[in-house]
This record gives structure tokens, sequence and C-alpha cells, in this order.
């Protein structure tokens, strides 16, 4: 009987892990569409938040499944109810990506962003996926060191998402109003991610110790 219930909550975790795949690759093409004016991965991205969607669908199912069936005390329950809220931070991000790849398709046949600004939103873009890929990492193996890491990487999202924001308010900015208003936007929607993958690595923290790291 602990063997099948070991079992679910293994499928619980690998579950997350297949969902946190599809959210990166999600944002991934989102960023290409965005930053290559990419028609096809704009709408692929908008057209596949459907999936991301079921499959935040699925694993809560699971989680309330195991909480009803089991009664899960201790470590498990902190497993399945992180596992709840897990879910959601990914959902989440998948609507990030779908946000980005939106205004991308709103202003083509146009690049978005303007040349100014597109090295520090290409590097949100990059770190964005790097965070992502740790947080499989950490759901895969619940490795604290790993989780420790993606909370020190989100200084660096946080610092790029500040340097676009005195790039606009500089009095320098030569992208006119609208530019201005769809690269806050991005710079929001990237940092955003970031914030939702340290909210899993300390829901992975919580999982395994019972103590909420620091913010």
């Amino acid at each position: 009987m602990r063997d099948f219930y070991d079992d679910r909550l293994d499928a619980l975790d690998a579950d997350l892990v297949a969902m946190t795949t599809a959210v990166r690759v999600s944002l991934a093409r989102a960023s290409t569409a965005l930053l290559d004016g990419d028609l096809g991965a704009a709408e692929t991205v908008i057209s596949g938040d459907a999936v991301i969607d079921a499959a935040r669908e699925s694993c809560e199912n699971d989680a309330i499944s195991l909480l009803a069936t089991q009664q899960p005390v201790a470590t498990d329950l902190r497993r399945v109810v992180a596992g709840l809220r897990i879910a959601g931070d990914l959902e989440r991000i998948g609507d990030l990506a779908v946000h980005v790849a939106k205004l991308a398709r709103m202003r083509m046949p146009e690049v978005a962003v303007p040349p100014s600004a597109r090295p520090i939103i290409t590097e949100m873009g990059r770190v964005a996926e790097g965070m992502l890929e740790s947080v499989a990492i950490v759901l895969g193996t619940h490795d604290l060191d790993a989780a420790a890491a993606l909370l020190s990487a989100d200084d660096e999202m946080d610092g790029l998402y500040r340097r676009m924001f005195r790039d606009l308010l500089d009095g320098e900015w030569d992208g006119g109003v609208e530019a201005a208003v769809d690269v806050a936007l991005l710079a929001r929607y990237y940092e955003r991610t970031g914030d939702h993958a340290v909210s899993i690595a300390r829901r992975v923290v919580y999982q395994v110790t019972g103590e909420v790291p620091q913010a």
C-alpha cells in the first residue's frame, strides 16, 4: 500500500516537471515571436495554452484525490499541498508567455521591441528560461542547494528589470510612447516569471524542511 502511495506522489512530481518543461518551451517560443516577429511561434504559444491549463487541472485533481483518499500527514501532506500550489504557479507562467506572444502578434509585421531595448529584453528572456530549467531540476530532485541557487538567480532578473525602467525614464528614450508601454509590460511579464519560479523554489524548501525560507 505504501509503495502504491509513493508511486502516486512520484507521479505528481513527474507531472509537475513535465508541466515546467511545457511552460519553458512556451516562454521560449513567445520570446522568439517577440524578437523575430515570428507569427507562427506566437500562434503556437497562444493555442497551446489550453494544454498547459489542462495539465494544471490534472495535477490539481491528482493532489486533491491524494488528500481525500490517503489523508497524508507531515512531509507527505506538505508535498501534496505544495504540489497543488506549484501547479498554479506554473499555469500562471504559461499565461505570462501568452501575454508576451499576444503583444508580439499585435505589433506584427513590425517587431515589438525597439533596438535600444532589445539587449535587456533578450537577456530577461534568457534568464527566465534558465530559471525554469532550474525549476525542473528542483522539482525532480528536491535538491535544497539547487532551490537556494534559484532564489539567488532572481536577483539578476530584478536587476535587469530595474535597468529597463531606468532606460525608459532617463530622458533619452527615443522609441516613442507606444513602444515604451510595450517594453514596460514585457519587462513586467519576464520579471513576474522569475517571481513565480522563486515561489516554486520556496515551496520545495517547505516540502522538504517544513520551513518557509525568507524572501
